[in-house]
């Protein structure tokens, strides 16, 4: 079993910043790559950011250089803090991580809402 705990998201204007954190926890949890994907309406589900253990980050296109995940490895906790958010950042954002097998685990989500 897998836990992943989120919180953050909530609503902001044009430009502003909202930080995201996931608590990873579980028997079935051993530190592999966190990170956050989102799912706007009518949407597939995409992946945004993720961490490894070795910190190495990779961002969607559209979130390179206003987004940045990072990672707490005492806590088992990932961050994503986003800048300089557009409407079309708008979507339900899910916590992720991927075990050494492969396999990939999704949080509840939390909606982030950017208004113009």
């Amino acid at each position: 079993q897998v836990q992943l705990a989120e919180s953050g998201g909530g609503s902001v204007q044009t430009g502003g910043s909202l930080r995201l954190s996931c608590a990873a926890s579980g028997r079935g949890f051993s530190f592999n790559v966190l990170g956050y994907g989102r799912q706007k309406p009518g949407q597939q589900r995409d992946l945004v950011a993720t961490i490894s253990l070795a910190r190495t980050a990779t961002y969607a296109d559209s979130v390179k250089g206003r987004f940045t995940v990072s990672l707490n490895k005492a806590q088992s906790t990932v961050y994503l803090q986003m800048n300089d958010l557009q409407p079309e950042d708008t979507a339900v954002y899910y916590c992720y991580y991927r075990h050494r097998s492969q396999q990939e685990f999704w949080g509840r989500g939390t909606q982030v809402t950017v208004s113009s």
